[in-house]
């Protein structure tokens, strides 16, 4: 789902010299999923401006029968940002390495210029920007719960999966660690960050086979997967809460990480 290609771009130059801080992952995503979630449930979404050709990958129906409806709900979908409305009808972000959302209220500042598409709302309005020029970040309308169902890449969701099926997972190819545990076929989530974070914090070398785990070892793998994952998702969302309940800043890189930070 390009997610793959664009690892080799964490923190890399993408365009007019502007440094790219990293594709969101599950704890980025999931605040950035509960605070668009506490702004638009039940709103109506009244207007959709798209002002790039290459960001709308499919919609069907079209874009504009999203308009003038209610929001029902948002969720975490992999490392997309999933916006349903009434209808069974559901827009999917995918960020990809270095797309951001801002949120603007309605009587605040005017949503930036640079803004790749703009969903208005009563209570304000989400900008989607895209730093440099590749253009990787997606929007995609679909109908129905199977249309959407067919956008997941598969990974299991390490927060609720069973140690067995997290083992079986782990087990299903013999590849090193790390890139089994940043294949979003295999898990929901997890990128290039975390997937350092949660290995250093489980004492395991990223190039280490998989199928060479014991079970002592995929268990320490899960629990410290677990326990990265939940304190990140604490930490960026305690922080959003200090900022009219919105991210400040999303970077797959912070100075407080074990291995990419100070």
């Amino acid at each position: 789902d390009g997610e793959g290609a664009a690892a080799a771009d964490f923190g890399g130059d993408i365009g007019h010299g502007a440094i790219i801080e990293g594709m969101p992952e599950l704890p980025d995503i999931t605040v950035y999923v509960e605070s668009l979630d506490a702004k638009i449930r039940g709103d109506t979404l009244s207007r959709v401006k798209i002002a790039s050709p290459f960001l709308l990958r499919t919609a069907v129906p079209p874009i504009a029968s999203a308009e003038n409806k209610k929001v029902v709900g948002t969720r975490r979908l992999g490392k997309r940002v999933v916006i349903e409305i009434e209808g069974e009808l559901f827009l999917v972000i995918h960020l990809m390495v270095a797309g951001r959302l801002h949120w603007h209220a309605a009587l605040g500042k005017p949503t930036a210029k640079t803004a790749l598409a703009t969903l208005e709302f009563n209570g304000g309005t989400l900008a989607l920007t895209e730093a440099g020029t590749q253009r990787r970040a997606s929007l995609h309308f679909v109908a129905g719960r199977d249309a959407l169902q067919a956008m997941d890449p598969g990974g299991i969701d390490v927060m609720r999966c069973k140690p067995a099926e997290f083992a079986a997972q782990l087990a299903a190819e013999n590849h090193t660690l790390k890139r089994s545990l940043t294949n979003p076929q295999l898990f929901s989530g997890i990128g290039n960050a975390y997937s350092d974070e949660i290995l250093h914090r489980a004492r395991l070398s990223p190039v280490t086979l998989t199928r060479s785990l014991d079970a002592a070892a995929a268990q320490r793998l899960l629990e410290a997967t677990r326990e990265v994952m939940s304190e990140w998702t604490q930490r960026l969302g305690e922080e959003a809460a200090k900022h009219s309940g919105w991210p400040p800043k999303v970077t797959a890189f912070n100075p407080q990480m074990a291995v990419h930070g100070r």
